[in-house]
């Protein structure tokens, strides 16, 4: 088997991220402005960091941008009258409140009080239900998923009809939709997690591998079956020596090294997943910016 083929995460948001620009573009001459406004609770560094990329590929598309900085003591009741006020904001089309939320917050009702209709995240029980019961076209699907998704797509086709892919991994930011959306393209799914005996040999049988469980390198390449497609979710940093120097280096839940001599195609970590899941919520955005255009 020669080497996988890598998969671009960053080749392939670029491309999407042309889309929304135009998209964006020709929204505009109709008096429109995808407004994305982001809520950002604690000095968290990794948040600050997602949300500092976010705010860039936002105004990059030509998005009206907000971001709303709140102390990490906040209560909850002054970032329940945030998000309220953003549901009635007309300029407003997306709403993302950046996760891991302070220990003192409530983040299911945080999450649940954002307006489904500007819920550009997915989190919402209205998204999760539709997309449940296959109605893709009319929800707002996780941001990360959906770019798995569309690079499985690129693989593979559509229609995953007669294929077996397996999920590791059962949160509902990324395990259950993507499970949803393999089941949607006709592909047999199976999720495994923590608590599954035997992983290997039932990830030895699938032609789709998503791993988005949280250990590093837990996925080795001879637990994979040749020719599969995988896809890492996982973002670990791990300590590492070079030179005789300790180094932080980030890592995914794939064993890179071992995987990409078994696999047909490969996510790398960092460059595959990440920029894909910015690119998608900017296109939710844009979607939910069409939707209000619509009514």
């Amino acid at each position: 088997m020669s080497e996988a083929k890598l998969i671009d995460g960053k080749l392939k948001a670029q491309e999407l991220t042309d889309k929304i620009k135009q998209s964006t573009s020709d929204l505009k001459s109709n008096g429109i402005v995808p407004g994305l406004a982001v809520v950002i609770i604690g000095e968290d560094p990794a948040s600050q960091v997602y949300v500092r990329n976010k705010k860039r590929t936002a105004e990059a598309c030509g998005f009206y941008s907000v971001q709303h900085d709140l102390p990490e003591n906040v209560d909850q009741s002054e970032v329940l009258d945030l998000i309220n006020k953003l549901n009635n904001d007309d300029q407003i089309h997306g709403i993302l409140v950046q996760l891991p939320l302070p220990k003192h917050l409530d983040e299911q009702e945080i999450t649940q009080t954002i307006a489904p209709q500007k819920d550009v995240d997915g989190f919402h029980y209205v998204n999760i239900g539709q997309l449940s019961a296959g109605e893709v076209e009319q929800a707002f699907v996780p941001c990360t998923p959906a770019g798995c998704m569309l690079m499985i797509e690129d693989h593979v086709g559509k229609d995953l009809s007669g294929m077996h892919a397996v999920v590791i991994g059962r949160s509902n930011i990324v395990g259950k939709p993507m499970a949803n959306l393999l089941l949607k393209a006709n592909a047999t799914v199976t999720i495994c997690h923590s608590r599954t005996s035997d992983l290997e040999s039932i990830t030895k049988t699938a032609d789709i591998v998503v791993a988005a469980v949280g250990r590093a390198e837990m996925v080795k390449g001879e637990h994979i079956k040749d020719g599969a497609v995988v896809i890492d979710v996982g973002i670990n940093r791990v300590e590492v020596e070079e030179h005789g120097e300790t180094k932080s280096k980030l890592t995914g839940d794939v064993d890179f090294n071992s995987a990409s001599m078994i696999a047909s195609a490969i996510t790398p970590v960092p460059g595959g997943v990440g920029p894909m899941t910015i690119a998608m919520l900017m296109f939710n955005t844009l979607r939910a910016a069409k939707f209000s255009d619509k009514k």
